[in-house]
């Protein structure tokens, strides 16, 4: 499993308008291959800061069969204009603890 972990920034005054655009959005990425779960958490501190936190099966599942689909098309299109500045995506493995 894969945690893809966004921290985004959501231009001042579209912060409504972003998390309605997001719940449709989510139907997008909960229907491809390999999705696993996700969820949109909104910062306390920070005016219009967000933590997107996506798992998939396998890396592949989200950099190559939603990345490279035309359902990310309608993602982009849906979400993008919505970052200022336009977010960086990181990618974690679990450690084990025990």
């Amino acid at each position: 499993m894969i945690l893809e972990a966004v921290m985004l920034q959501v231009r001042k005054g579209m912060e409504e308008e972003y998390e309605e655009a997001f719940r449709q959005a989510s139907k997008i990425i909960s229907s491809m291959k390999g999705y696993i779960t996700h969820e949109l958490q909104r910062c306390v501190e920070v005016e219009g800061k967000y933590l997107l936190l996506v798992k998939w099966e396998t890396l592949e599942d989200h950099t190559v069969g939603f990345r490279q689909s035309k359902e990310y098309l309608e993602w982009k299109k849906k979400l993008h204009h919505f970052y200022d500045p336009f977010p960086t995506v990181e990618h974690f493995n679990k450690v084990p603890l025990l």
